[in-house]
């Protein structure tokens, strides 16, 4: 059964690579759904944060990282250095240089050297941080915090929004646009919790407090759109490797359609030759 032992080969691999695959994909998905359960620590995060300050109003205090009235924008586009966000990649570029016509003397920050890469010298880039692998998310998000509150307490900057790769859900990632500073939601939030108290001991300056209130929660709201990103890329290697499992199951269909055939070919063949090498012999006797 030459042909078949032939296609029979072909076929075991194909239906190794199937399950391989599945097996990526069922890691693909588990990493995913495990990030994704693990954001809530964020949410609660927020809330435990506010509630620690829910019996001081700062809605009287003011302080540059909540409002600024300076017009200077300062737009940050993140980009992830995973193989399979690409296509989404581009996305996020599109829509940052789409803001970026709307504010157009506003500051570039670029976070990820595949940005960085893409853009080259189409547009000019302010200011860039491209080791995200090497040097960690938690570290870049410091980084890129300290830049913007040293940019905006130094008043070259007024407000600043954000793009970056967004997962709805695992089938779904796209690129998010969200206003950074001033963060005056901040504010809103501890008016709509704050307690009415008539005496509070405030060791502290109250502009120093909010200030360093702000500077915290930039921390957490810079540190969570690294970690969506982290989220969006192991959704769409998901996405990829479902998209690579269901062709490799047609081509297993196909080619195991093709094996049978052969085996029945080879069998068929073999049966000729048997029926054909007895009527020789047949023959031979007769004659």
């Amino acid at each position: 059964m030459g042909k078949a032992n032939k296609i029979k080969g072909e076929r075991d691999n194909v239906f190794e690579m199937v399950t391989l695959i599945g097996v990526l994909k069922d890691v693909a998905d588990n990493k995913f759904y495990t990030l994704a359960g693990e954001k809530e620590r964020f949410a609660r995060f927020g809330e435990s944060f506010v509630e620690f300050f829910r019996m001081i109003s700062f809605s009287e205090v003011s302080h540059p990282l909540v409002t600024n009235a300076n017009p200077s924008v300062g737009i940050v586009l993140i980009s992830s250095e995973s193989g399979f966000l690409g296509d989404l990649n581009s996305k996020v570029i599109r829509t940052a240089l789409a803001e970026k016509t709307k504010y157009p003397e506003s500051t570039l920050i670029v976070v990820g050297k595949k940005a960085v890469d893409q853009i080259g010298s189409a547009m000019k880039i302010d200011k860039s941080f491209t080791e995200i692998e090497a040097t960690g998310l938690y570290e870049i998000a410091i980084q890129l915090k300290k830049y913007l509150i040293d940019e905006v307490m130094n008043n070259r900057l007024g407000k600043v929004i954000a793009v970056y790769p967004w997962p709805k859900n695992i089938s779904i990632q796209k690129p998010r646009i969200i206003k950074l500073l001033p963060c005056d939601e901040l504010v809103a939030k501890q008016l709509e919790l704050v307690d009415n108290v008539e005496k509070v001991i405030e060791e502290s300056d109250p502009v120093d407090i909010i200030g360093y209130l702000a500077d915290i929660w930039l921390s957490c709201r810079i540190y969570e759109m690294l970690y969506d990103m982290t989220i969006a890329a192991a959704a769409a290697q998901s996405q990829q490797l479902d998209s690579s499992l269901t062709k490799m199951q047609k081509e297993k269909k196909v080619v195991q359609l093709k094996y049978r055939k052969a085996r029945k070919g080879d069998i068929d063949n073999s049966m000729r030759e048997v029926f054909s090498a007895r009527l020789m012999t047949t023959k031979k006797k007769t004659g």
